[in-house]
């Protein structure tokens, strides 16, 4: 190899080494500027799920519920058992009155066994038991099937009160039951299992009958 050529080599070796640090340099500064709008923006949306699924709650206040390694969060005992495996709690956040009463509590939920991949979404439950609706966050189901869940089976978790819910084809006659959606039974199931986790880990977590902190 000539000290012509070998130069050139070098030197296109420069030329890319210069581009790529340039390129990581920009995308940094990008990250760095986007992110707390970023962050911001999820904050908000997150807020606004909250006001949706508990209106009358005049703040949030997250908690923690953690296991004895104090870094994962504690599951109800019979989780998996209970169906759940493919479930996991997210953050949950108490509802606080004006005079910092919790009203009851917003529980994030993730159900990985959605047609299209996870879908995410929280769940306002008050004291009692009772369901004031979920808000989903993400879900990326089929288009026409699984993603009219924000419009067929999002209205039908509105101020129900049932230990665990189940879903029929047609004509849901009792707070229990939910009606699928017309060919998309899978993204059905994955929002009702996600629901009856959620009220599950309410009652075995967050109640003072329950084995939490409630």
């Amino acid at each position: 190899m000539n000290e012509k050529k070998s130069g050139s080599m070098i030197g296109d070796a420069l030329v890319l080494f210069a581009i790529t640090l340039i390129a990581g340099l920009v995308l940094g500064t990008v990250y760095q500027v986007t992110k707390e709008p970023i962050a911001a923006q999820k904050e908000k949306a997150k807020q606004e799920a909250c006001m949706e699924v508990f209106q009358d709650a005049d703040s949030f206040e997250e908690i923690e519920i953690l296991a004895q390694d104090g870094v994962s969060r504690e599951m109800p005992a019979g989780w998996t058992e209970q169906g759940y495996g493919g479930v996991d709690i997210g953050a949950v956040m108490a509802a606080k009155d004006a005079g910092g009463a919790t009203l009851g509590y917003v529980i994030t939920v993730n159900d990985h066994e959605g047609y299209g991949g996870d879908i995410e979404f929280m769940m306002g439950v008050r004291n009692d038991g009772s369901l004031n609706g979920i808000s989903l966050l993400s879900i990326a189901e089929t288009a026409g099937l699984g993603m009219r869940a924000e419009e067929v089976l999002k209205p039908q978790f509105v101020n129900k009160n049932a230990e665990s819910f189940e879903y029929v084809k047609s004509g849901a006659a009792g707070d229990n039951q939910i009606e699928a959606i017309s060919g998309a039974t899978i993204t059905t199931h994955a929002v009702t299992n996600g629901v009856n986790a959620g009220l599950y880990y309410f009652r075995e977590m967050l109640t003072e009958g329950g084995n939490g902190n409630g």
